[in-house]
């Protein structure tokens, strides 16, 4: 069967940025089994004679009307698939679909009817929020990363920017690439729509990673690389910090003055 990746290189690339992203979360442990997903908005690569090929699937409903998302196309990853087999055969393992114009319905059109993760309607409530405040952010995350996932665990670190402002102080790069810091989101039932409603109120709170409780993070960005590399950053943080206690002592961080010469030195807010 031929791909639709075929002889369509802009596509391929993104494609491609997904499975190399997958591979690296599977490396770093935060993917067991099927965990975490992956939702990319590729419309900006669907040329004209993509917009004719017929579904492969029934429509399906999304469970929510997202006015925005009206003929955009994304690519996910598929509902119990593994990161480690999205990093080899992406195509096998994740989907291309579209949204109907009612927008409530998706609908599968490359390159197997693999259906996409169970996350989806909050993956997709969230791009329905980007491209409503007219954010050119086109890739959503989730993952498990270790040692954040440990830090949620400590109810003094989900009280506001306490998480944020320790893991800047760890290391110069942390600030300058993750400025906006880490947003939190108390504990909820994964794939709820009311995980989904306050992870959208973190993201317009200015925080384009947001913590879930005991559970994992979720990351937005222009591409799926950006992504994954704030979520890497604040995970470098965080050890540093877990490593500094478990040899015994409380690191002491960059001071105030120490961060806000970084945010004059890369023009960041302070």
């Amino acid at each position: 069967m031929t791909s639709i990746l075929e002889n369509r290189p802009a596509l391929t690339a993104e494609v491609e940025k997904v499975a190399e992203t997958a591979g690296y979360l599977w490396q770093k442990g935060w993917a067991e089994r099927n965990g975490g997903n992956i939702t990319v908005n590729i419309t900006e690569h669907v040329d004209e004679t993509m917009k004719f090929l017929p579904a492969i699937s029934d429509p399906v409903a999304i469970g929510l009307t997202l006015p925005n998302l009206k003929g955009c196309w994304f690519f996910c990853k598929g509902t119990n698939k593994r990161m480690r087999d999205l990093a080899r055969r992406p195509m096998d393992n994740g989907s291309i679909i579209r949204i109907t114009d009612d927008c409530s319905h998706y609908e599968i059109v490359a390159d197997n009817p693999v259906k996409p993760t169970s996350e989806l309607p909050s993956h997709l409530a969230v791009h329905n929020y980007l491209i409503g405040k007219g954010s050119n952010y086109k890739a959503s995350l989730h993952t498990h990363p270790i040692e954040l996932v440990a830090m949620s665990h400590n109810q003094e670190f989900l009280k506001k920017d306490v998480l944020t402002n320790l893991l800047w102080s760890m290391i110069p790069e942390t600030k300058a690439f993750c400025p906006r810091g880490l947003g939190i989101v108390p504990y909820m039932l994964p794939s709820s729509n009311e995980l989904a409603e306050e992870t959208i109120k973190a993201i317009d709170d200015n925080y384009d990673v947001v913590m879930w409780e005991k559970h994992g993070v979720f990351a937005v960005g222009d591409d799926i690389m950006e992504a994954f590399d704030m979520v890497d950053t604040l995970t470098k943080s965080a050890i540093i910090y877990m490593d500094a206690r478990a040899m015994g002592f409380i690191p002491d961080g960059m001071s105030r003055q120490q961060m806000r010469e970084i945010s004059t030195v890369f023009n960041l807010p302070k």
